[in-house]
């Protein structure tokens, strides 16, 4: 749940400053970039840190190599969430955090089907993770397309 409340957050706090006259956030497209861009850096985050054997534990079984997917996919994280703040590079970073997210999605439902944990936290059940996995898609997918 705390990418989605990172989510919210951010483009919340990103369009006050928007309208508090930081003129980068005055609109919600770029405010929603930022806040895609934090959503990330914090999940890629976690694929280094203490909660990495977690991420590691979720990799589905029939896959090699699970430490090294995790790196991988937290090293696109990062990627994804520097290009999505780039008009030049929004789009294709929109679209690549898409696949990833889609990608990564048998990892999740793996985790909630076997009740795994994350940094010591119950990962959400499998309805709210598809809801939360439709609502990250949106975010992405929005925050890629060229604004008004």
């Amino acid at each position: 749940m705390l990418p989605f409340y990172a989510l919210v957050a951010a483009c919340l706090l990103f369009r006050i400053l928007g309208f508090i006259g930081l003129s980068y956030f005055d609109e919600w497209h770029s405010s929603l970039q930022g806040a895609v861009a934090v959503m990330f850096m914090l999940t890629a985050s976690a694929h280094w840190g203490t909660r990495r054997p977690d991420l590691i534990r979720m990799v589905p079984p029939a896959l090699p190599r699970p430490d090294l997917i995790v790196t991988v996919t937290g090293l696109l994280e990062v990627a994804g969430a520097i290009g999505i703040l780039f008009t030049a590079t929004s789009k294709v970073a929109s679209i690549g955090l898409a696949v990833l997210l889609v990608a990564m999605f048998p990892a999740n439902v793996r985790a909630a089907r076997e009740q795994l944990s994350i940094g010591g936290r119950p990962v959400p059940k499998l309805l709210l993770r598809i809801v939360l996995q439709i609502v990250f898609l949106a975010a992405v997918l929005l925050a890629g397309a060229p604004s008004a």
